[in-house]
């Protein structure tokens, strides 16, 4: 298990879905870093791609919480296992998505973005 992000490259909001939603049964994870497939979201992509967000091009994202904003939102530090693939989409105001398979879990919102 993974204790921090040794390098994470930006600050996001996390919003977990409920179960009810089609988010995780057991709520959000409670591990220090948390580690999950995402995609991000490029605008229009449901209705052209058949099975997004499944079937679109899948990074590895790592998140470490730093704060609880309420019972579904987190602000995270937000990490890839492989940066250097992501780092051109990676802004503020970029919009990911977490999978579980193919269900998705929550939303990302990169706030900040470490140099």
């Amino acid at each position: 298990m993974m204790e921090k992000i040794e390098k994470p490259v930006a600050e996001a909001m996390v919003v977990w879905r409920t179960p009810e939603e089609g988010g995780r049964k057991s709520g959000p994870p409670t591990a220090p870093v948390y580690m999950a497939t995402a995609v991000f979201v490029q605008g229009g992509d449901d209705e052209v791609q058949p099975g997004w967000p499944a079937s679109a091009d899948q990074v590895s994202i790592l998140l470490q919480e730093t704060d609880r904003v309420d019972d579904d939102s987190r602000r995270c530090l937000v990490g890839f296992l492989v940066p250097e693939l992501v780092l051109s989409h990676v802004r503020a105001g970029a919009e990911l998505l977490v999978l579980e398979g193919l269900r998705t879990v929550a939303s990302v919102q990169i706030e900040t973005v470490f140099a």
